[in-house]
């Protein structure tokens, strides 16, 4: 009993949305589905309308025509049809126009349902109640079939509503016809039905409902195909789109070429690699790539047999001409693509303008010439000596009479000089290369305990007393051990090299998030805020009283070895307030 309710629920939830075309609910039916049958419904409605009133028309000239020109046909209607038929017809004629004007208004676009069961009563019931008002009932035959056949065939969608607007009619007919003991005009058969009155009634009734609900069936389905098909098209859109964006935008040249050398297509970053302004100008003055764009016309058959060889190139450098007949340097990643059989189709890839960065590294090496031959190797050879002589002094030897202070300062100094030398060619080593780390699972304590134990002597020569408060059951950070003994030593160093003797120092790390917060603090003299915004950069150089010979490289390259460790690096400070250097390490 109870599946039963829930049946007869369902079926009247699935009546009302169609009847009164309010999207309460999404039951069984999706909103957007409902309101695209209500716009069909709507405008079907107009066309059958028009239809209804022609008919109506026909038959109205019929009874005119009937008046002058009296028709064989009507002998056997009861007297007050015929007398009647032309004011039921021209009422019913009145009715529609009614509903035509309904149907613009608000209320008719919200709710077709209404106005065609309005519209469809107002034509079957005119009739009926006309009878009843004369004593009689009339079984109108003809009038229910081209009434129901033509709401099925103009507006064929939601099945209930025919439904009832055919049981309404019916009801009528035959409850308040018995109700009322009327029978019908007809002296051969004067009950209001009969067994083959009630089949035809029921079939006529059966397969325009059926037809309906088979036709609704197919407009839902094609309807929901077409909206996945939208759908399927604007994500289609959308990736193209932003494919074409990136096409467009991206800083890379990016081409295909076909295997006989022409430039297939080009986006705008390759026409202003080649001196182009437009991608189109590229596809259609590249013919001959081979002897077109490469310096080496050979680089084309070296390309082509590294991609036979590998499937792929990468990082191939090569001299082109851009269009205004200069030089640069670009490089190529490539590789072909086949169809299914196997066969080359084409070439396609990315073309980066390399010439600054084959500049720098050429300007590079000829730093380091400069450096290594006109300043670290004089330096170098000057150390040698220096160091010869007062070990010739340690061994008694008088032949060159210096004093042995004399020649210690003049140590000093030329390692001072070596290792700021050295500073200097890592730095731009960096700054062109990066820093290379060669990383491993590390655990902080160690290298912190290197870095303080071969700075010891200077620690003690500087009377500082240094704290370590780095534990040995830290996580482990993935990390370059002697990059990060750099970095702990470059920093220790500074703070003894700016602050007066007797400096307190103490060093820690603690685990914040997924990083090890690493601190270097002092009780030094402290740093400007003017300063400290820009102790990290490329030689820079307090002005602050502590001086030192420096190029200011030390916390350069730490900042520089920190980042290529993924972390972070700063300092907290104030004047007389001491310094704490910290930097953040992600944890293994």
């Amino acid at each position: 009993m109870a599946s039963l309710l829930r049946i007869i629920q369902k079926w009247w939830r699935r009546v009302s949305v169609a009847v009164f075309s309010e999207p309460m609910t999404a039951i069984d039916q999706d909103q957007e589905w409902l309101a695209n049958r209500n716009r069909f419904l709507w405008q079907r409605l107009y066309l059958w309308l028009w239809l209804a009133s022609i008919c109506l028309l026909t038959f109205t000239l019929r009874d005119i025509y009937d008046i002058f020109f009296p028709l064989q046909e009507f002998k056997k209607l009861p007297e007050p049809l015929r007398i009647h038929g032309l004011f039921i017809n021209v009422a019913m004629f009145i009715s529609l126009l009614v509903y035509f004007a309904l149907r613009k208004t608000k209320f008719g676009y919200r709710h077709p349902g209404l106005l065609f069961l309005g519209s469809s009563w107002s034509l079957s019931l005119s009739s009926q109640l006309f009878a009843t008002l004369k004593g009689f009932a009339l079984p109108d035959t003809l009038g229910w079939s081209l009434l129901f056949f033509s709401q099925a065939t103009f507006i064929p969608v939601c099945w209930p509503l025919h439904l009832i607007s055919q049981a309404g009619v019916l009801f009528y007919y035959f409850a308040v016809n018995t109700a009322l003991g009327l029978q019908t005009p007809l002296p051969d058969h004067p009950e209001i039905y009969n067994a083959t009155f009630i089949l035809y009634v029921f079939w006529l009734c059966a397969i325009c409902d059926i037809g309906i609900f088979l036709y609704d069936r197919l407009q839902c389905s094609e309807f929901y195909a077409r909206r996945e098909l939208e759908s399927a098209y604007h994500k289609l859109e959308i990736t193209e789109a932003k494919y074409r964006s990136i096409f467009e935008n991206a800083v890379e040249g990016i081409f295909q070429s076909s295997v006989d050398g022409r430039y297939i297509t080009a986006n705008p970053a390759l026409a202003r690699i080649y001196g182009y302004s437009r991608p189109e100008e590229v596809t259609a003055n590249f013919t001959d790539i081979e002897h077109q764009l490469y310096v080496d016309s050979g680089r084309r058959a070296e390309f082509v047999r590294l991609i036979e060889q590998q499937g792929k190139v990468s990082e191939f450098e090569s001299q082109i001409y851009r269009r205004d007949g200069s030089v640069v340097w670009i490089s190529e990643k490539a590789y072909a693509v086949r169809d299914e059989q196997g066969k080359l189709l084409y070439y396609e890839g990315l073309i980066e303008d390399i010439t600054q960065r084959k500049q720098a590294q050429e300007a590079l090496r000829v730093f380091f010439h400069a450096v290594s031959h006109d300043l670290r190797n004089p330096v170098l050879g000057t150390l040698i000596v220096l160091r010869n002589l007062l070990n010739n002094q340690e061994l008694g030897s008088a032949s060159i009479l210096v004093s042995r202070r004399i020649l210690e300062r003049m140590v000093q100094s030329s390692d001072r000089q070596l290792n700021l030398i050295n500073s200097l060619m890592e730095a731009h080593i960096s700054e062109v290369q990066g820093v290379v780390l060669q990383r491993q699972p590390l655990q902080l304590y160690t290298v912190v305990a290197d870095a303080i134990a071969d700075l010891e002597p200077m620690l003690l020569g500087n009377q500082a007393i240094l704290t370590n408060l780095v534990t040995a059951d830290l996580p482990l950070v993935n990390g370059d051990a002697t990059q990060l003994w750099r970095v702990f030593s470059n920093l220790i160093v500074n703070a003894i090299k700016h602050n007066p003797p007797g400096l307190s120092l103490t060093i820690d790390a603690t685990v914040t998030g997924d990083k090890i917060y690493c601190t270097v603090s002092d009780n030094g003299v402290g740093i400007s805020q003017q300063q400290s915004d820009r102790l990290f950069d490329l030689y820079y150089q307090s002005s602050h009283h502590r001086h030192t010979l420096s190029l200011g490289l030390g916390l350069y390259l730490c900042k520089r070895i920190i980042d290529a460790h993924g972390g972070e690096i700063g300092v907290k400070t104030a004047l007389t307030a001491g310094a704490t250097f910290w930097f953040t390490l992600p944890i293994n």
